[in-house]
């Protein structure tokens, strides 16, 4: 393979992994704490729906320890939806829950930073706030967490 053509593959894989977490973001976060986001930046695309939103049910795999075999730990109600704006980018999203509007304002955020016009103005007023509340709470459940911890040991006797 040349290096033009490594240097693509990696800008397709940069590309993907940003959709990625951008996705992850965005269907993580309540609706409201989206919504408020969304306000300010301004945007009312012309919307068509191309599938949904649909509400259903989806599978959840375990492992035992994590490296264990795979099983089946219940299922989680999701919605889906896919979405194309005026500019022709189509978005996608599923979230977990039935909320129909999130899903469907997700997937309106998902086409528009596919528009390198529009992709830096999302990451900056929704996705990186969006980032910082969620990490926010994650160190707020782990402090909560750490303030309850209890260490057990245990001391040996004599005995063999």
């Amino acid at each position: 393979m040349s290096l033009a053509g490594e240097k693509q593959d990696e800008a397709v894989n940069k590309g993907v992994a940003d959709r990625q977490r951008r996705l992850s973001v965005l269907a993580k976060a309540s609706g409201k704490e989206l919504l408020s986001c969304w306000k300010q930046t301004g945007l009312d695309p012309s919307v068509e729906l191309l599938r949904g939103p649909e509400s259903g049910l989806v599978a959840l795999q375990g492992r035992a320890g994590g490296t264990g075999q795979p099983f089946h730990v219940g299922e989680m109600s999701a919605t889906r939806v896919t979405v194309r704006i005026g500019s022709g980018q189509v978005g996608h999203a599923m979230i977990r829950g039935r909320d129909a509007r999130k899903a469907q304002l997700v997937a309106v955020i998902d086409a528009l930073a596919q528009d390198p016009a529009q992709a830096e103005m999302i990451e900056r007023v929704i996705v990186a706030p969006l980032e910082l509340l969620a990490s926010e709470a994650d160190a707020k459940l782990r402090d909560e967490t750490s303030a309850t911890r209890v260490n057990f040991f245990t001391m040996v006797r004599g005995e063999d």
